[in-house]
């Protein structure tokens, strides 16, 4: 157990972590084989291990830190940034992780890491403990960006109910980065339900629909199955009653 302290203060680490530990590649290929077998340690992925602790035999760090060391450029986002933000009413057995380098979906410890394309590189943040997330602000463009692909809109919902506040200029900020004009509709439409309590101004969504032309588009895929009515402010066909889907409980956008 020579070198498990310094791995277990480390956490999450790599081949190339260890050669520098122990000074010897050949060497920290041996550690690690003799390490996976000792159970002090558990590979995530290629090229990716994380310290095990012996007191309970669960990794030694959280998913969030997993998830931001799944590549060089990795940061989790979406749903996931949500949970580490406690604005969510259900954890996920997802986990959403943004990234310039693609990797495939693989599952470890009951959970499953799926990548998202790193879109923008704005509002990226990197916490003490080494976890890289989307801002707050990052956080709910991008959730309204894809809740079609990831969680739904009743969760997308029911999380911006619980988020006390958000800066709009930095709303602005990302819509820009994004510069879509569906998102600009989209957000403009979902957030103004929310503007009292996310203490929106009514600038930010002049801003917004400066940047709407004359297309007209659907909130979601689904709903031209439905009985939508038409939002002219939007130019968006949206539910009769977007905030009674959370008292609803439906599941149609999961």
């Amino acid at each position: 157990m020579k070198y498990y302290e310094q791995l277990l203060e480390k956490g999450c680490f790599t081949w190339h972590d260890v050669c520098e530990l122990v000074g010897n590649r050949y060497s920290a290929s041996n550690l690690i084989q003799d390490y996976l077998i000792k159970g002090y340690i558990q590979r995530v992925k290629r090229n990716l291990y994380v310290a095990i602790n012996l007191a309970d035999g669960e990794p030694a760090v959280n998913r969030y830190i997993i998830a931001s060391h799944l590549t060089e450029s990795a940061y989790i986002s979406h749903h996931t940034a949500l949970e580490y933000y406690g604005c969510t009413n259900q954890v996920f057995y997802d986990v959403y992780v943004s990234s310039d380098t693609k990797f495939t979906t693989f599952e470890f410890n009951g959970l499953t890491y799926r990548y998202q394309m790193s879109r923008i590189r704005d509002g990226i943040v990197t916490k003490p403990d080494s976890t890289r997330v989307t801002d707050l602000e990052r956080t709910v463009i991008d959730s309204i960006n894809d809740f079609e692909k990831i969680g739904g809109l009743e969760e997308l919902l029911r999380s911006l109910e619980v988020i006390p506040y958000v800066d709009e200029r930095k709303l602005l900020q990302y819509l820009n980065s994004y510069n879509k004009q569906f998102l600009f509709q989209k957000t403009g439409y979902i957030l103004e339900h929310f503007k009292d309590s996310l203490k929106i101004t009514h600038a930010f969504f002049e801003a917004c629909e400066a940047q709407i032309s004359k297309s007209v588009r659907y909130l979601y895929h689904s709903i031209r199955n439905e009985n939508p009515i038409y939002n002219n402010k939007w130019r968006l066909f949206v539910p009769e009653q977007l905030l009674a889907l959370t008292s609803e409980g439906s599941n149609a956008f999961a």
